[in-house]
């Protein structure tokens, strides 16, 4: 029985990478530089080169690896061809027949949103239940979806873009970069967070601790929220109107077990997920109230945690 896996959560900047073993758990984790240069023609090599490494330094032969996850910034079909890549240069290729021809594994491939919610599901806040649908507060706002455990891609791998939900009110000349004026992630994220914070700034004279701060952050409108700030509280409740809403679609569709909340801005916890709790319930379809709104747990983990899991999922259909 083959017990090695190999994952690879592949980002704009860096490659985190895993060997885990069944049923010890990791063997090592690691990073390796993206190099998105050439249209990102030497990530896939780079990848291989430093599985083929780390699996000689453990002493671990390719026949006992049972295959590669691998996590991309973008929508994957289900033969493993990507639909693009923008951040990493990639157009429209198969990922899993390039990259097990690298390596002579079995290979696959998932939208990183997606797998990083597999993660939570197997291994982090979501591992009590089957169904949960993961949202990531970044840059922007990501999704992955799991039913009965596994990965809903949709049709063209754009299952769980809740991003691009039309849930916000339009604000003159704030556009989306997928070109639409009402996605969800122009006022959840934390990139919205903090337009909006200066949109606020800028249209009133109103006291803010805000305005002190010279290099304003997402963070910095969280802390100031928590500190009572009037106009920090406006952003906040904005964002979290927004994602109370959007959960609220997304339950009346789905009926996940639990919603989790990933990403760099959900480090503000129970500041965030209280209130959309609140909207949530609210707005949902009243049987569906009292699904659990709670806080992801494995970090920057989730990708590979997600990309072994994957594996399994895969072998096991």
């Amino acid at each position: 029985m083959k017990t090695y896996y190999i994952a690879a959560d592949i980002g704009g900047t860096t490659v985190k990478m895993g060997l885990y073993q069944e049923p010890s758990g990791w063997v090592e984790k690691w990073e390796i530089p993206t190099r998105t240069e050439n249209g990102g023609a030497q990530i896939l090599p780079d990848v291989a080169d430093t599985i083929a490494q780390t699996c000689a330094k453990h002493g671990v032969s390719m026949d006992d690896v049972a295959g590669i996850g691998v996590g991309v910034p973008g929508p994957v079909l289900r033969d493993g061809t990507v639909n693009g890549c923008v951040n990493l240069g990639w157009g429209v290729f198969n990922v899993a027949e390039t990259l097990g021809g690298l390596t002579h594994l079995p290979v696959y491939v998932a939208n990183d949103a997606n797998i990083a919610a597999l993660g939570e599901q197997w291994k982090g806040a979501g591992s009590a239940y089957q169904s949960v649908v993961l949202l990531t507060l970044g840059t922007g706002v990501g999704g992955g979806v799991i039913l009965d455990g596994k990965i809903v891609t949709g049709a063209v791998g754009g299952a769980g873009e809740v991003g691009h939900m039309p849930v916000v009110e339009p604000v003159e000349g704030v556009v989306c970069n997928c070109g639409k004026d009402n996605c969800l992630e122009l006022a959840g994220s934390a990139t919205g967070v903090l337009r909006s914070a200066k949109r606020y700034l800028a249209a009133s004279d109103a006291p803010s601790a805000m305005r002190a701060i010279e290099k304003l952050t997402a963070k910095d409108v969280c802390d100031c929220c928590a500190a009572g700030d009037e106009m920090a509280q406006q952003c906040i409740k904005l964002a979290t109107d927004a994602l109370g809403r959007a959960i609220a679609s997304i339950g009346c569709v789905l009926n996940p077990e639990a919603f989790l909340f990933g990403g760099g801005m959900a480090a503000a916890g129970e500041l965030l997920l209280a209130p959309i709790r609140k909207v949530y319930r609210e707005n949902v379809f009243p049987p569906l109230r009292e699904t659990p709104v709670l806080r992801a747990t494995l970090g920057n983990e989730a990708g590979i945690t997600g990309g072994v899991r994957l594996i399994q999922v895969s072998q096991q259909a």
